[in-house]
């Protein structure tokens, strides 16, 4: 039998953008979770620090090479979390382990700190990074950042519309990965300082303690505003875009990401799931859908309440109901009655025997009853007073709960009633990951049947006529058949038996010639062999470049710098103003270097007018964030014409030093470490301030490493707690839903939080709108300045908030006469804390903290 015989493709290959499905992995089974429901990607963390959920199981350092062969076996890339801040006595562990994440083969690393990715670009230049939303890039104008730094991808905020991302892809070839599932924070990530200030226990080291999560109580003019159920004021609905997947695809989004490190494996299963069905409708053209089931599993898995967050459109009272904070899974029905042990409810959803069930408060709060929180697991069902054994969707039950189970009294009608469990649910979800492989790759295969020669067979995970494929022979020459000679048929059904391996037969094209007979045994050690050396190859680690050295060499040159950069004996104290009767109270006692933030621009005019007058220079302070289209307001800034900026977003630094302002970084460029600040320094700023994450002892480190005139320490402030999108006073004080039809409450209100210990911290507004909300006890390094003049800095600044006249000449003496050397940092402390009826603190720079302090 002569000829050629080709088999046609069963597979196409994909011809539209398709973004990538990344989900969250805190430990094994959550990958397994991830990549039998359709994940593109995972991201992971180490159990060696250095990573935002310090709270998942992680992984230890030496299962990545396995971790990552197992990941790349089944076609899935692998992303290790090294996004938290690093300080300087942290760089040498840091370098050690960039080394062993490269040499895993991990597909790129995320990072938050500056100084880190410039540290792992020099140990693995082969490495990819990518910006983690703690990055805070919040605009096209902020990835100047991202490249000077060799980053490949981005990581937006959560706080951008669909319309912003839009734009922002619009004008740069960056890709973007977007949150599109999971909870929210309410303050911006990498700018969230409560956990910090209040606890010890920061968010940009991976030990948020969730305050957001807390009840607080709003204070409007000294008036405690009874806002009834609405106790939560600071605690957003999970993130839920399903809907938006279609227009994430069209702005051309490169990766659509899932939430979730300290979720369960079912939450990671059911949500990968449910959107990578989403993308793949939304990349045929096909409708996103939701049903009634899919959703009840979303919310069942965790919900605080489903909402589509920033990305939908700013709308505070959507994004904040305030009425809870916990995971409360699906509502389905209100209380009618209670009588004869049993609680009747007329259901919005289903129900049966078995499911978990929690009672809310009346009407629309979920809160819990007067006899405290109610739930159990339903023991019967009763309809029209029959006993059903299946599920029930809608209409009137009654309940029936185990003995002591639930205190019926404490139940009421018109409470919420919430299904926490559902045992089939979760049985259902469990076997989309527990069982056998159930996804698998597509391989291509050509096949060579010559009689006379032996049989060849070619298979490629990349597609037809791509490279890096693998090869089999048969051993032997093939005879010519005198029966049944090879054809298409046999060979698609016994190369096609690909068991339990991870792959499909997706295409074979074949040539035949000879008619040559092949035995089955043949083709099958041809099957077994191709797929082990498909699973050796795709298991393969990249070839990379790891140079220890390198690492040593930057850091090296850098401290290089700092000796040689010039030591200055005086200490220049900078006032930091936030009204313009402030800066006249500065210019009074002959401050010289003054810094002033407003929430109108207008006023700057009139402050730069009574700075120059009293012969001070004053330095405009940028908002924290910059979104798309707002570069008007540094053209406002720019046009008042001040002496220099304090830069606070990266657009900023590079819009003002490419114009010739003089610039100061800010706190919120998140500086921890000499390659950071050797970073911020050489793109334009005359010097950088310290964050507010560093301890005494870490802040010390960092001026030992730092050129002594380069850093600028804030000596005494209000901790910024809370820097949000979000703005209460939208939420709670206005009828409108944002900023557009708000009536703007922040110009004529005064408003605090108080929170559980009976502590009003003050909100405000900046010119964005967007909140901010400070710590109400003062805190003073005065007891550590000594050290840090000792350690040769040089410039010290002292931050108002809405203090009059009388307290700025009080705080300004005081530290006057710390630096003189008329009274020492305790003195200087206690004098302080008569002056505020809340005291001062030590916070972030007292020597031992309690980080339990805030739970």
């Amino acid at each position: 039998m002569g000829g050629t015989a080709t088999l046609t493709g069963m597979v196409e290959h994909p011809i539209r953008h398709v973004p990538e499905l990344l989900a969250p992995a805190g430990d094994r089974e959550c990958v397994h979770a991830a990549v039998e429901n359709g994940a593109d990607a995972v991201y992971f963390g180490l159990d060696v620090g250095f990573n935002a959920r310090a709270r998942a199981a992680n992984f230890p350092p030496e299962d990545l090479p396995q971790l990552m062969a197992d990941l790349h076996r089944r076609g899935v890339r692998g992303y290790t979390t090294l996004n938290t801040l690093a300080f300087e006595g942290e760089l040498a562990e840091l370098a050690r382990v960039a080394a062993l994440v490269g040499a895993a083969g991990v597909d790129a690393v995320l990072v938050q700190d500056v100084g880190a990715a410039r540290l792992i670009r020099a140990v693995c230049p082969d490495l990819p990074i990518h910006a983690s939303t703690q990055m805070t890039l919040t605009s096209a104008e902020c990835f100047a950042l991202a490249r000077s730094l060799g980053i490949e991808r981005v990581v937006l905020p959560r706080e951008l519309s669909v319309a912003e991302i839009g734009r922002i892809a619009s004008c740069t070839d960056m890709p973007l990965e977007v949150f599109v599932h999971g909870a929210l924070c309410v303050a911006y990530s990498g700018q969230c300082l409560t956990s910090e200030s209040l606890g010890g226990r920061s968010a940009n080291r991976g030990q948020c303690a969730q305050a957001c999560r807390l009840p607080y109580e709003l204070v409007c003019d000294d008036r405690t505003i009874d806002l009834g159920p609405q106790r939560f004021l600071l605690s957003p609905q999970d993130l839920a875009a399903h809907e938006l997947v279609p227009a994430l695809v069209a702005a051309g989004v490169a990766s659509l990401k899932i939430e979730g490190r300290l979720k369960a494996p079912e939450y990671v299963a059911a949500i990968t799931r449910h959107y990578r069905a989403a993308i793949d409708a939304a990349v045929e053209g096909r409708p996103v859908m939701l049903d009634a089931s899919d959703r009840e599993e979303m919310e069942m898995v965790f919900s605080r309440g489903l909402s589509t967050g920033w990305l939908g459109g700013t709308d505070h009272k959507r994004l904040v109901p305030a009425t809870s904070s916990a995971k409360r899974g699906m509502r389905i029905g209100s209380v009618t009655a209670v009588r004869r042990g049993r609680i009747e409810v007329e259901l919005t959803g289903s129900v049966k025997r078995g499911d978990g069930l929690a009672f809310g408060g009346v009407a629309d709060d979920p809160g819990s009853g007067p006899g405290g929180p109610q739930g159990g697991r339903v023991y019967e069902v009763f309809e029209a007073g029959i006993s059903r054994s299946d599920r029930v969707v809608g209409g009137r039950v009654e309940l029936a709960f185990g003995r002591d189970c639930i205190d019926s009294s404490a139940i009421a009608v018109g409470q919420a009633v919430w299904k926490t469990d559902d045992p089939q649910v979760t049985a259902r979800i469990r076997a989309t990951f527990t069982g056998p492989v159930r996804r698998r790759r597509p391989v291509w295969m050509r096949v060579t049947a010559v009689a006379g020669a032996p049989l060849e067979v070619e298979a490629t995970l990349a597609g037809p006529g791509e490279p890096g494929g693998v090869s089999v022979a048969s051993g032997e020459p093939l005879a010519v058949a005198t029966r049944h000679p090879l054809d298409a048929t046999q060979l698609r059904e016994q190369l096609g038996r690909l068991g339990a391996s991870p792959f499909f037969l997706a295409d074979i094209s074949a040539r035949i010639d000879g008619g040559p007979m092949v035995p089955l045994s043949v083709l099958s050690r041809v099957r077994h062999a191709l797929v082990a050396r498909l699973e050796e190859v795709a298991a393969l680690a990249p070839p990379r470049r790891i140079e220890p050295a390198a690492g040593e060499h930057l850091r090296g040159a850098v401290a290089a710098g700092r000796i040689a950069g010039a030591a200055d004996d005086r200490t220049t104290l900078h006032l930091l103003c936030r009204s313009v009767e402030q800066v006249e109270a500065a210019a009074a006692l002959g401050v010289g270097d003054v810094y002033a933030e407003f929430a109108d621009i207008r006023r700057y005019a009139d402050a730069l007018r009574v700075a120059h007058g009293a012969g001070a220079r004053l330095f405009t302070a940028t908002p924290r964030i910059h979104k798309p289209d707002e570069n008007g307001i540094f053209a406002l800034l720019e046009r008042q014409r001040p002496d220099g900026i304090l830069v606070r977003n990266v657009a900023a630094l590079d819009h003002f030093h490419t114009r010739g302002v003089p610039v100061v970084g800010d706190f919120s460029l998140n500086v921890t470490n000499a390659l950071s600040a050797d970073h911020f320094l050489a793109a334009g700023c005359r010097r950088v301030t310290a964050s507010y994450d560093c301890d005494r002892d870490q802040l010390l480190a960092l001026a030992a490493a730092v050129p002594a005139a380069a850093l600028e320490v804030v000596i005494h402030q209000r901790m910024p707690l809370f820097h949000m999108e979000h703005c209460v006073y939208c939420a709670v004080l206005s009828p409108g839903t944002d900023k557009t039809n708000c009536g703007r409450p922040c110009d004529d209100h005064a408003v605090r939080l108080r929170d559980r210990i009976g502590v009003e911290h003050p909100l405000t507004a900046d010119v964005g709108c967007r909140n901010t909300l400070y710590n109400a006890v003062p805190q003073t390094a005065a007891e550590a300045v000594g050290d840090l003049r000792a350690a040769g800095v040089g410039h010290l600044r002292v931050e108002l908030l809405g203090e009059q006249a009388d307290e700025v000449a009080t705080i300004v003496a005081a530290y006057r006469d710390l630096l003189a050397g008329r009274a020492d940092g305790r003195a200087i402390r206690v004098r302080l804390g008569a002056m505020n009826r809340v005291g001062v603190t030590r916070g972030t720079l007292e020597a031992r903290r309690d980080p339990l302090a805030i739970i």
